[in-house]
């Protein structure tokens, strides 16, 4: 196609798309990044690049409910046999994707566990992204179902302090294990991992004291962590939206007015009916109700990976779509006017 203008060095056909350069190299992202568009595409080369360099540094998120989870119990800090017996039980009771207890066994001096390949990591570049776009210099980001160690791990490398809880203790050591090879001994002075339940983390967390909250729940019962009671993923629709509301109360009176609300989260399908539960629609009417204002949504596409092979049997058998997305949920507490008062321009270091 004929190119009709130059701009800055790098040409464009005339619907936009690139021609000769890189769209890492337009004006946009090297302003904020990726483009400040309504999608996110995981799938581009701008992203995956970066992706690869926060891999780089040693971030290894899938550790905890995963494959690598190899450290000898003598790296952690224990004051008694209570830590190691609590992790023992837990290996025993977590589930993977598939319900099955996951293999492995344990060994005093060393444990390690395969992960099931659906189970889930999460990406630093959302973070990177949301950090920057939607915290304050500095600021206080909480996370009330924190997963592996990259939410946290990202939010240390990038100047802010973290503070996130999970149900279990096997997850919060092998996170904190993961924040010492790649930040160093001293990484408590900008993470903290708690080894709680989510609905009580007004015990550890002050009223009014965050500036942003980030978070990605469980998908109700799309990855099954425990046996738990108290672990959502384990819950009946109905128990899980009770606790789910009472999770997300909490968590908006710990955050400062003028401040963001961000939930990435996904819709999953009832295994007896197959139909959606409605899991986005809920999250946003729980937002709703506490008071917070809906102010972005993002799609977050996927990497298709084995979705071409899985697409075919249920999409010919009753037309259910293979599903390649989440929704990045962006709330705001407080007062509109504040916004361009409290966020400044944004900056990234290439």
């Amino acid at each position: 196609m004929e190119k009709l203008f130059v701009e800055k060095g790098y040409e464009f056909d005339l619907f936009g798309e690139k021609v000769e350069e890189d769209i890492k190299k337009s004006i946009l992202e090297q302003k904020f990044l990726i483009p400040p568009f309504s999608v996110f595409d995981t799938k581009q080369g701008y992203w995956q690049d970066r992706k690869s360099k926060w891999l780089e540094v040693g971030i290894k998120s899938e550790l905890g409910r995963g494959e690598g989870l190899t450290f000898g119990l003598d790296s952690f800090d224990y004051d008694d046999d209570k830590k190691i017996q609590a992790i023992k039980k837990e290996l025993e009771l977590v589930n993977t994707n598939n319900g099955k207890c996951l293999p492995g066994g344990f060994d005093e001096e060393k444990y390690g566990v395969k992960q099931a390949q659906s189970t889930s990591i999460f990406d630093p570049v959302l973070c990177e992204v949301c950090y920057k776009w939607f915290n304050i210099e500095k600021g206080k980001i909480f996370d009330p179902f924190s997963g592996g160690s990259v939410r946290g791990i990202v939010a240390s490398l990038l100047g802010f302090n973290y503070t996130g809880i999970d149900l279990s203790l096997l997850q919060v050591e092998a996170n904190k294990e993961n924040a010492k090879e790649v930040i160093g001994e001293n990484f408590n002075d900008s993470i903290t991992w708690i080894n709680d339940d989510s609905i009580n983390l007004s015990n550890h967390v002050g009223q009014d004291s965050q500036d942003l909250i980030f978070t990605c729940p469980p998908y109700f019962d799309l990855e099954v962590y425990s046996d738990k009671e108290n672990d959502l993923s384990n819950m009946s629709w109905e128990g899980f939206k009770q606790n789910y509301f009472d999770i997300l109360k909490y968590s908006a009176n710990v955050l400062k007015e003028d401040r963001f609300f961000i939930v990435v989260v996904g819709d999953v399908r009832d295994s007896k009916t197959g139909e959606y539960v409605g899991l986005v629609n809920y999250t946003k009417a729980c937002l709703r109700k506490l008071g917070l204002k809906e102010w972005n949504e993002v799609i977050l596409l996927n990497s298709i990976g084995t979705a071409c092979l899985r697409a075919s049997i249920p999409f010919n058998s009753n037309r259910k779509l293979t599903k390649i997305h989440q929704n990045v949920l962006i709330f705001y507490k407080g007062t509109q006017s504040k916004i361009k008062e409290n966020y400044k321009e944004v900056k990234f270091d290439y």
